[in-house]
C-alpha cells in the first residue's frame, strides 16, 4: 500500500496473511522467561483487567544474582496456568530479531517504536477494553484472538490523556456495538490509531500477539519545543502589571501579540535543533559489540574494510571545520576530512587507505577515532 494511502492517525486497517514467524514464536517466549534472567519491568502479568503484583512472579536469582526482582519461571508458570497474561516488554530490546526489525521500523516511520508481547492462556482476556496513548499494529504471531474495535472517546490523546482518566466514557462506549469484531490468526495485523477501544481474548489454545507501539511526534510536540524557546525570550517572561484584573480579556490579547511577534522571529534551525534531540534519543542505532570494536581498533590496517553504524542518527555541517551532531554530542572534526567523512556517512564500505583526500596515515586517526566514537564498525 502506498504511504500515501494508509490511514495513519484515522482508522483502523486489518491486513491478513502476512507472516511473523521469523520474528517471533512460542519457544522465543519460553526461552525469554527461562535463561534471559529478565527483570522487571521487562514483564508484567494480567488477569481480569488487573496488573499482579511483580512480588508474585519475581525473586531472587540465587547464589552470584541475588537480585529480588527476577523473573521466576516457576511462579510464571503457575499463575499463567490459573489464566494470567504474561506481557514481554521493550522487545525492542532483549530480542535480536525484534531489535533490528524495531530500529529498521523507527526509521522508516520517522516515529519511535517500541514492540511488547502477549501471551494470553486459553479462553482468557489479559485487558479490558482501554486505549493507548500511541499508535499500536498487532501482529498476530500464534494462536487465535478475538478483537473488538470501538471508536475513541477522545481523538488522538496526548500521553498525559491516558484512559483510565475517562474510564466511565471508556466503559460506556465499549458497551455499545464495535467497528470491528475479529478473529486474528496467526499472520494477520491490525492497525489501531491512539485512542480507538480494543479488547481481546484468547480463543481455544495459547494467543501470542505483538503489540508494536509507535510514539508519535505531533504538532503539539513543535508546540512544547516552542514553548522551551519561548522560556529564553525576555519579552515573554515579562511580569502582568501590578493589579492586573485576572478575568480582563485584553490580557490574553496583549499574549498574543506579543507571542505574534515573537513566532515571526523564531528561528527554524533552533526549533529543528531541539526536536532533533528529543526525538533522537528515543531510539537507537544498531548495536556495537564492543569486543569485536576492540579487536578492529587494535588490528586496523589501511585495508580494514569499515561501514557507517546502521540506523545512526546525525546531521553535519561543513564550513571551517566538520561539525557531526549526535543524539548524545557533537564532534569537530578538520575540514580536510570533509571528503572522506561524506563517503563514510553515504553507508559505502570504505578502507583508511582510500579515502578522498587522505593519506593512508590520516585515513588510519580518521577510521579509529570513528571507531572509538562508535561511528562507524566492521564491515
Amino acid at each position: 500500500m502506498p504511504v500515501a494511502d494508509f490511514p495513519w492517525g484515522r482508522e483502523p486497517l486489518l491486513s491478513t496473511g502476512l507472516g511473523f514467524g521469523d520474528l517471533f514464536g512460542l519457544d522465543a517466549v519460553d526461552e525469554l522467561l527461562t535463561r534471559r534472567g529478565l527483570r522487571t519491568p521487562f514483564l508484567r502479568l494480567a488477569k481480569g483487567g488487573e496488573v499482579i503484583d511483580p512480588r508474585r512472579y519475581t525473586s531472587s536469582g540465587g547464589a552470584g544474582a541475588e537480585i529480588s526482582d527476577q523473573i521466576d519461571d516457576e511462579r510464571v508458570t503457575r499463575l499463567f496456568l490459573d489464566g494470567a497474561t504474561i506481557v514481554l516488554q521493550a522487545l525492542h530490546r532483549t530480542w535480536p530479531p525484534l531489535v533490528d526489525f524495531g530500529q529498521q521500523l523507527t526509521s522508516d516511520l520517522g516515529h519511535p517504536v517500541q514492540i511488547n508481547a502477549y501471551v494470553t492462556p486459553p479462553q482468557n482476556q489479559g485487558f479490558s477494553a482501554h486505549y493507548d496513548v500511541h499508535d499500536v499494529f498487532v501482529l498476530q504471531v500464534a494462536g487465535e484472538k478475538r478483537w473488538r474495535i470501538h471508536a475513541p472517546v477522545l481523538a488522538a490523546p496526548l500521553r498525559d490523556q491516558p484512559w483510565s482518566s475517562r474510564a466511565s466514557s471508556v466503559a460506556a462506549r465499549a458497551s455499545e456495538e464495535p467497528v470491528i469484531d475479529t478473529v486474528l490468526r496467526p499472520g494477520d495485523a491490525l492497525y489501531l490509531p491512539r485512542g480507538w477501544l480494543h479488547s481481546a481474548s484468547s480463543l481455544g489454545e495459547t494467543s501470542v500477539h505483538l503489540t508494536v507501539g509507535v510514539h508519535p511526534v505531533t504538532r503539539h510536540t513543535l508546540v512544547e519545543v516552542l514553548a522551551g524557546l519561548a522560556a529564553e525570550e525576555p519579552s515573554l517572561r515579562e511580569s502582568l502589571p501590578l493589579g492586573f484584573d485576572p478575568t480582563d480579556p485584553s490580557l490574553l490579547a496583549g499574549a498574543v501579540d506579543a507571542l505574534s511577534s515573537w513566532l515571526r522571529t523564531v528561528d527554524a534551525n533552533a526549533v529543528a535543533d531541539r526536536l532533533r534531540k528529543r526525538t533522537w534519543t528515543q531510539g537507537r542505532s544498531e548495536p556495537v559489540s564492543p569486543l569485536a570494536q576492540e579487536r578492529v581498533v587494535s588490528a586496523l590496517a589501511a585495508d580494514t574494510p569499515v561501514r557507517l553504524r546502521g540506523h545512526l542518527h546525525h546531521t553535519v555541517d561543513y564550513a571551517d571545520s566538520v561539525v557531526l551532531r549526535l543524539p548524545d554530542r557533537t564532534l569537530t572534526l578538520p575540514a580536510v576530512t570533509a571528503a572522506a567523512l561524506k563517503t563514510i556517512l553515504s553507508g559505502a564500505v570504505v578502507r583508511a587507505g582510500e579515502l578522498p583526500d587522505l593519506d593512508a596515515d590520516d585515513g588510519l586517526v580518521l577510521i579509529r577515532r570513528l571507531l572509538r566514537e562508535a561511528l562507524v564498525v566492521p564491515a
